[in-house]
């Protein structure tokens, strides 16, 4: 059955949820060894799920953000790592797809791919020495022109997806030129490797390896994009990091109630989901997830519901949204481990890799330091 196949959302929400099941037994495994959950997106594809971000017109099912972030959120609570890889892939399928950024045969081309074989693409845009590109900082890896096309030489780190990606999208400095170009790359090209550098604490399994490019030679025509430094337009295809995160809150929240209700202590009659103590944190968690969720699918809804004008305006609502789901998650976590104890801390318990993984949070984009001096500047903008 693929989701494709069914008409409602609920009814695509109850196979999603179904197929993820094990992604939750899973997790403990890849963790633990640092590797990367194959299985996990063979399900994926088993059931369509890449594809659905794909306009209709390219023979996806064109969802809405908000739909997206549902699925994601879902995908989220059985693992954090699954989530956030996938969801950079649906959300640049859909970004491209819907903006006709690129030329239309080589996204229909693109597309085709992933609809009929679940191809899989992410972009390659962190360096060593630049470190996060919302920065502005110009690539080091460097693209030469040359009479049949282009030669690319360079690193990239964070490259999630890394050990199944079909295309990659890779920013380079253009020789010759102040302007950045992206370029796609597949796979198989000569000159195309993975560098397994990727060990992390947190998010291990989103196999976010270097990507070595040694004297890649491509096409005139992969040049799919030339753009400035630093300056790029609002993108609500970005909140499927926070809507990950949400996913992992929702986990620790979960995690935290069967416990509180089944944990009796012969100290006190009863289970310490009684206690004042423990309902205030209670309390507290749902609150956060609450907060989040509303802002979360609040300003998805404006931009599905919005024109190009005003959602040229979103930026700082979107940065908003991500800054506060991310740092509630951090905070649901940790409430729930504080009403866990120490057993949280376990090696068996899932509650210390949500506690790692949702950190991760704080170090996808938009960073925090940038979102609030944005606020900042909207808000003293709209007193003058």
């Amino acid at each position: 059955m693929k989701l494709s196949d069914l008409t409602t959302m609920e009814k695509r929400v109850n196979l999603l949820s179904k197929t993820v099941n094990s992604f939750s037994q899973r997790a403990m495994h890849h963790d633990e060894n640092g590797t990367f959950p194959f299985e996990n997106f063979e399900d994926l594809k088993t059931i369509g799920y890449s594809s659905l971000t794909v306009p209709k017109e390219y023979g996806g099912e064109g969802i809405s953000l908000s739909e997206l972030l549902h699925y994601q959120e879902i995908i989220g609570k059985a693992d954090g790592s699954t989530a956030l890889s996938i969801g950079w892939h649906m959300g640049i399928m859909k970004h491209l797809g819907e903006n006709e950024i690129w030329k239309k045969d080589i996204y229909a081309e693109v597309a085709k791919d992933v609809v009929h074989s679940g191809a899989l693409l992410n972009s390659a845009a962190s360096e060593p020495a630049t470190g996060s590109p919302t920065r502005g900082g110009k690539p080091e890896t460097y693209a030469k022109k040359v009479s049949d096309g282009w030669v690319i030489n360079g690193r990239k780190t964070f490259t999630t997806l890394s050990p199944i990606l079909d295309y990659f999208i890779v920013s380079a400095s253009i020789d010759g030129e102040n302007q950045v170009g992206n370029f796609l790359m597949k796979r198989e090209l000569a000159g195309v490797n993975v560098d397994e550098t990727w060990n992390s604490i947190a998010m291990r399994g989103t196999g976010s390896h270097d990507l070595v490019l040694e004297n890649v030679h491509l096409g005139k025509e992969v040049l799919v994009e030339r753009v400035s430094p630093g300056k790029k337009k609002p993108a609500g295809w970005l909140l499927h990091i926070p809507a990950c995160y949400l996913g992992i809150a929702s986990a620790a929240q979960e995690k935290a109630i069967q416990f509180a209700a089944s944990y009796s202590p012969n100290s006190i009659e009863g289970t310490i989901s009684d206690l004042p103590n423990v309902k205030q944190k209670l309390g507290e968690m749902e609150l956060k997830m609450m907060e989040s969720r509303y802002f979360l699918y609040g300003v998805a809804k404006k931009w599905d519901e919005s024109d190009e004008v005003v959602r040229e305006t979103m930026g700082p609502e979107l940065g908003a949204v991500k800054l506060s789901v991310v740092n509630k998650a951090i905070e649901v976590v940790d409430l729930a481990m504080r009403i866990t104890g120490a057993r949280s801390l376990s090696k068996e318990n899932p509650l210390q890799r949500y506690y790692r993984d949702v950190r991760a949070g704080l170090h996808n984009p938009p960073m925090d330091d940038m979102t609030v001096m944005q606020l900042a500047g909207k808000s003293i903008a709209e007193h003058k």
